[in-house]
């Protein structure tokens, strides 16, 4: 570095260090302000909410109901339509931090944290350009997210490949490729509606299918009735298991027998599967469809990459134009928070949603319970209670 300098939060035994202002950062700052409890916040990026600004394709809508995704204090538009879209998701994201004076401090970058003993705090070094920055704090959240960086796997014979490759995070739409033969490595929510959107705009694309997944229609039989709201409703009569064995009958009835189209089904029900496992099961916005005209192909894991296109598992061999890697992300924590306990090598919390937003010296976690804008809101409501009590006690 050019130069290094130090500073740290005033009046330290007080005050709140967030890590992160995405959505999970945004909810817990929202907390704390309506609690009078002192925070700063610091952010990486030079805006909030940067991965759904920056890293996200045009056609992405909420894959939820709104009611179950809106903040904490402030929900969304009533204009809004159920499955808001990503802008219309920006501009809430953007009016939240303006309703409750979110002020971050952008373009810093935390290196390290760790808890000091002798000082009784959190002690954080961040950098900002060419400048060294320290924090202290009496407490810590962590809201950097599970999405920390993208995940992109090196295939074999991926040297080989003559043709484009790029991440998910860089996909915006279809038009460019429109005529193109694409590949779409994974089948989340991204691959599926990425392939989609380039079957809609004319190209041809084909997913590969390298693990079993729960396809579930986003509503019931295309009614205003979301399968995930039925879910709710029935895990308060019934056990998972049962709702499990309902969900799939109706993800049958609705979209048909999915193994004929390479979509294999885990013999674990969706919501059991999602507790374990943290998958999501992929609520389909018309990409079965698109599968059962054949618009989109299906093909298994891929065996490795070839000058102009791919060999799969089963011997076929195909060319593509480009191959779009809908491989996900993953979280930094572990890069950089030095912490025994809370986290595991994944970088997430060890302890499983709802459990996982607390650990020990004043450390907390927002929005790692991979339940999107709902445990982000779950988590950040909880913190705060949390540290309001704590200075209470201190007191």
């Amino acid at each position: 570095m050019a130069s290094s300098e130090i500073s740290s939060s005033s009046d330290s035994k007080k005050t709140v260090l967030i890590v992160g202002a995405g959505p999970a950062g945004l909810a817990t700052a929202a907390c704390l302000t309506s609690k009078s409890i002192p925070y700063v916040l610091l952010e990486r990026e030079d805006c909030t909410a940067s991965m759904w600004k920056k890293l996200t394709y045009d056609r992405l809508h909420l894959h939820l109901p709104k009611k179950v995704c809106e903040l904490p204090l402030l929900p969304f538009p009533k204009d809004f339509p159920k499955y808001p879209s990503r802008d219309q998701t920006v501009a809430y994201l953007d009016h939240y931090a303006q309703h409750f004076g979110i002020r971050p401090v952008f373009n810093t970058n935390v290196t390290s944290a760790e808890f000091s003993p002798e000082l009784g705090l959190w002690v954080v070094m961040a950098k900002q350009n060419a400048t060294v920055v320290c924090f202290t704090a009496s407490s810590l959240v962590v809201a950097t997210g599970e999405n920390g960086e993208p995940v992109m796997p090196l295939l074999p014979g991926h040297e080989e490949f003559g043709g484009k490759c790029i991440h998910g995070k860089d996909y915006k739409n279809g038009v460019k490729y429109g005529g193109q033969k694409v590949l779409v490595v994974g089948i989340g929510n991204t691959g599926m509606e990425i392939a989609y959107d380039l079957a809609i705009c004319g190209a041809e694309p084909t997913l590969v299918a390298r693990s079993q997944i729960h396809v579930m229609p986003r509503d019931v039989f295309g009614l205003s009735i979301s399968t995930f709201g039925v879910s709710q409703q029935l895990l308060k009569v019934f056990p998972t298991w049962f709702v499990d064995k309902i969900l799939v009958l109706l993800s049958w009835l609705t979209l048909g027998n999915t193994a004929k189209y390479n979509l294999i089904r885990p013999e674990e029900g969706p919501l059991s599967l999602k507790a374990r496992t943290g998958r999501t099961p992929v609520l389909d916005v018309g990409t079965v469809g698109k599968i059962k005209s054949g618009e989109i192909k299906v093909m298994p894991a891929i065996d490795r990459l070839t000058a102009t296109g791919a060999r799969f598992v089963n011997g076929v061999e195909q060319d593509f134009d480009a191959i779009i890697m809908a491989t996900g992300y993953a979280s930094t924590v572990c890069k950089w928070l030095k912490d025994d306990g809370m986290f595991g090598g994944d970088g997430l919390p060890k302890a499983l949603f709802p459990n996982g937003w607390k650990g020990e010296f004043g450390l907390y976690a927002v929005g790692f319970g991979r339940r999107g804008l709902f445990g982000c809101a779950h988590d950040a409501v909880l913190v705060a209670q949390d540290i309001a009590k704590e200075n209470h006690d201190a007191t």
